[in-house]
């Protein structure tokens, strides 16, 4: 599902108040992450990834790894924070507008 601009500022919104709970390293996106990530935003939907300077891949591309490894969704990159959303299949609880 492709977020709108519109679904996109309400979720920047919704995560401006939100700490990032995961943070890319130096080894960078690895498989045990990306399942942990993956089981977050089945519980969040919303959540913030931190990019440490010893990353050695650009967060941009550290953002597009973790988009396609979880199905998730890039609200945005900014600085060093990536915002990610996937509505949970289990207990869906953003409303999104339309």
């Amino acid at each position: 599902m492709m977020l709108t601009g519109k679904q996109k500022r309400f979720l920047r919104a919704q995560a401006h108040q939100i700490k990032p709970i995961f943070q890319v390293g130096k080894s960078g996106v690895n498989e045990n992450m990306t399942k942990q990530i993956a089981e977050a935003l089945e519980a969040r939907e919303l959540i913030k990834v931190s990019v440490l300077q010893n990353c050695l891949q650009d967060r941009n591309e550290v953002a597009k790894e973790i988009e396609k490894d979880t199905n998730a969704n890039i609200v945005q990159v900014i600085g060093s924070t990536i915002v990610l959303y996937k509505t949970s299949v289990n207990n869906p609880t953003s409303e999104l507008p339309q």
